[in-house]
């Protein structure tokens, strides 16, 4: 494994940087040398490291959503509160919706298949958008109206409900007698839960910081370790209700900066340091679980399908951000930062096919897809668009009527 690593690091590095010269995001060069040197490429990379890239990933999410949430400002996330509730789960939704009903016209599926693949793709990738929203908060481009921190907020929340309407619809294929009503009243419990454990976990570092002198890399071992317990708390209960963990985790973060906040800005400092290594590792691992050839099976049925969904959820952005003062060009680039897919397509892309569902191989061609589309698309649309579409350097409220 340990040669596998050497590769990921030596390649990927300047993969980033060629990008980067290139006025691209550096994310998609490492992403497209994850797929040259993953198992349906190259295959550079040993079965070792293979088996433990889920849980690497998801390590390396948990430190740039900790990152997140120590550069969130409480007066910017008072601005977009009720707005960031909306944009987690109104774009999710439609586009959901919008691609059952079209994979039944297109794929002659049934609802409950249509819907399978539609709660897969809905998810967007927090792993492409909150670097991409930090990068932009760093900059202070867009923090007028809080922007970023709406991208960042809605983004951690997206997801719970993504696989919570999916394993719903999971239940209705294979006969379990489940109400999505009832999945849907879940999900609100599901953002507590994760938002109260964050609170608790924060609470307790902050006293364990206060009682004990202890240094900052420590601290950070410290965080990082309790974090992972959070994300990992879903497997050890064992029930079918999810827990907003991602928003967890971000709450973590918040709770450090508000109470110290002279500590949180060092441990800021700390976590950018260590998302340099995380960074590589979470984007080439995500490029290696991407068979070009199994998207290709989807042909141009699942790039329309892939589409509608996206036409959805530019829709569900914009209904989302009615009522606010947001102009026309910042509704724009919220819609751009909403494209991306990654994270959660890679993970659970193969779930329907496992458990044999019919036409799951379709499922996870377009699932595949949908990540070689959305992922480039979104980056480099994120990239660009904020440089003409946000131009606001300062701070002021969202009014919402």
């Amino acid at each position: 494994m340990a040669e596998s690593l050497a590769v990921i690091l030596l390649l990927g590095l300047p993969a980033k940087r060629i990008f980067e010269k290139l006025r691209m995001p550096g994310l998609l060069g490492m992403l497209i040398l994850g797929v040259l040197i993953g198992p349906h490429g190259l295959n550079l990379l040993n079965d070792d490291m293979l088996r433990i890239s889920a849980d690497l990933r998801s390590i390396a999410l948990i430190i740039i959503l900790l990152r997140a949430g120590l550069g969130i400002n409480k007066d910017d996330l008072k601005k977009v509160g009720t707005t960031a509730l909306k944009i987690s789960c109104i774009p999710g939704l439609i586009e959901g919706l919008f691609i059952a009903l079209a994979s039944v016209n297109f794929l002659d599926f049934t609802f409950a298949q249509g819907g399978i693949l539609g709660f897969i793709i809905a998810a967007v990738s927090p792993a492409v958008v909150v670097p991409s929203m930090l990068k932009l908060m760093e900059n202070n481009i867009g923090t007028k109206k809080g922007i970023p921190t709406l991208i960042l907020a809605g983004a951690s929340i997206d997801d719970v409900f993504a696989i919570t309407i999916f394993s719903a619809f999971l239940g209705l294929y294979s006969g379990s007698h489940i109400n999505i009503g009832i999945q849907l009243l879940n999900v609100p419990i599901s953002i507590l839960l994760g938002i109260m454990a964050g609170i608790i976990i924060g609470f307790l570092l902050i006293r364990i910081f206060k009682t004990y002198h202890i240094r900052d890399t420590k601290k950070v071992l410290l965080i990082l370790g309790f974090s992972i317990l959070l994300n990992e708390l879903e497997g050890v209960l064992k029930t079918n209700l999810q827990v907003a963990s991602l928003l967890g985790v971000m709450t973590i973060g918040f709770v450090i900066i508000e109470k110290l906040p002279n500590v949180g800005k060092r441990l800021s400092n700390k976590f950018n340091k260590i998302w340099v290594l995380a960074e590589i590792l979470l984007f080439v691992l995500v490029g290696a679980q991407v068979d070009v050839n199994v998207a290709l099976e989807a042909g141009g049925v699942g790039i329309l399908i892939i589409l509608i969904g996206l036409i959805g959820r530019s829709i569900g952005v914009i209904i989302s951000l009615l009522g606010t003062d947001y102009n026309w060009k910042e509704r724009l680039f919220c819609v751009i930062a909403y494209i991306p897919k990654a994270t959660v397509q890679a993970a659970i892309g193969a779930v329907p096919l496992s458990l044999g569902v019919e036409s799951g191989d379709t499922i996870l061609a377009i699932a595949v897809l949908s990540i070689l589309i959305t992922a480039p698309l979104g980056a480099i649309g994120i990239q660009y668009s904020s440089e003409r579409l946000l131009v606001e350097k300062s701070s002021i409220c969202i009014s919402e009527k």
